[in-house]
């Protein structure tokens, strides 16, 4: 279920609070707009001077990660990874009973979904989320976070979530399916950033701003080719009226010669021919191309 709000003031008369684990860009930001929001706010972090200016701003620097889970039932992390959850977390153990951990860090749904039993194996509770902004967007109504775990401890702490981001996303009680999401954004950005990186590499001569305007009229085009390819990969019937896999093939040669006679990387173009190449080999030459998505799954056992 989804359900999608924008941010409501703190009344000053009943102020709540919140600890924030993690001080990196997104872990400031973060405690910024619960400040700026009227929050009492305890802070932990490994290099305790990163909460200078916070402490400055009224923020309280907790001397250890047990007096940090100790302050607040809602806990923020902001870490890299699981791991650094576990490496950080561990040693106070006997602190997490009756926490809600809301847990922003990037990695797998499955470490997410294993995070979830650790944290109720000592009593604590885990909330997924998936942050779909950089620091800038913290604290903005128009930003958006994904959530997944149970319902009725987003619903709890919602108002405390729409501080983070006034949009909040609640996706299922599976907490991988947070995760799940954020790495699909993810995925499609560092692979279209990498695609404008390799045209700017065989710009001829062309600047960033001279190419700028196409690149995002062709950006801009995409979301109707997945409008219009999702129910062709959902239902698997890969029709090639209009777009064989064939056609496709001599496209992404051209694209990748074009790289080549330019003597720039064709890492990725090659990578991207290698894949339609494969789909040939399969007998999908008459198949839209959107068959190459039936190579990427997942073998059956």
């Amino acid at each position: 279920m989804t359900s999608t709000s924008t941010s409501t003031s703190t009344s000053t008369s009943t102020r709540q609070s919140v600890t924030v684990i993690g001080l990196g860009p997104m872990g400031q930001a973060m405690v910024g707009a619960f400040l700026d929001r009227g929050y009492d706010v305890t802070v932990w972090n490994r290099t305790a001077s990163r909460a200078d200016a916070l402490v400055a701003r009224g923020a309280v620097l907790a001397p250890n990660v047990k007096e940090a889970l100790a302050a607040n039932e809602l806990v923020i992390l902001s870490l890299t990874d699981y791991d650094a959850m576990y490496a950080t977390l561990e040693p106070a153990a006997e602190t997490l009973a009756d926490r809600t951990l809301v847990n922003l860090s990037s990695d797998t749904p499955e470490k997410a979904r294993a995070g979830a039993r650790w944290a109720a194996e000592r009593g604590a509770v885990q909330l997924t989320g998936g942050v779909t902004v950089p620091p800038s967007g913290i604290g903005q109504a128009e930003s958006s976070t994904f959530y997944s775990g149970p319902r009725q401890v987003f619903d709890r702490h919602r108002l405390a979530l729409e501080v983070i981001t006034g949009r909040t996303d609640h996706r299922g009680e599976d907490p991988g399916l947070a995760a799940l999401l954020y790495q699909v954004g993810m995925v499609m950005f560092w692979t279209s950033m990498l695609s404008y990186w390799q045209a700017l590499a065989d710009a001829n001569g062309l600047t960033a701003e001279d190419i700028l305007p196409h690149a995002v009229e062709t950006a801009n085009s995409l979301p109707g080719f997945f409008s219009f390819y999702s129910e062709r990969v959902d239902t698997g019937q890969h029709i090639g009226d209009v777009d064989r896999l064939a056609m496709g093939m001599a496209s992404v040669e051209h694209v990748l010669h074009t790289n080549a006679d330019a003597g720039v990387d064709t890492t990725l173009p090659a990578a991207v021919a290698d894949l339609f190449r494969r789909g040939m080999d399969a007998g999908r030459s008459a198949d839209s191309f959107s068959s190459l998505v039936e190579l990427m799954k997942k073998a059956e056992a």
